[in-house]
């Protein structure tokens, strides 16, 4: 009996922002926003950001709490943080 290997394929990322989702989303929500040429990438950037933000306080907070799983404590309360620091 010889052992059998299975080799996982590795899911591919994209490396694209969905600018025609984006698009297509602000068109629906605010018609009369007039968006300048990349302003889609800049939001897509600024998404990004605050989920990376979120999940290092995230993590922080379980670190604290002595869990090594982020429970849904942990993201509402970074999030609250997060909030309170992007209003400035």
């Amino acid at each position: 009996m010889a052992l059998t290997t299975t080799v996982r394929q590795r899911k591919q990322i994209r490396r694209k922002a969905p600018r025609g989702f984006l698009r297509r989303v602000f068109k629906r929500q605010k018609p009369q926003l007039r968006l300048e040429t990349r302003g889609d990438l800049l939001v897509h950037l600024n998404c990004l950001l605050f989920i990376h933000r979120l999940a290092e306080e995230s993590r922080k907070n379980a670190c604290e709490n002595k869990c090594g799983v982020i429970k849904e404590e942990h993201v509402l309360a970074a999030a609250k943080v997060i909030l309170k620091k992007s209003r400035g």
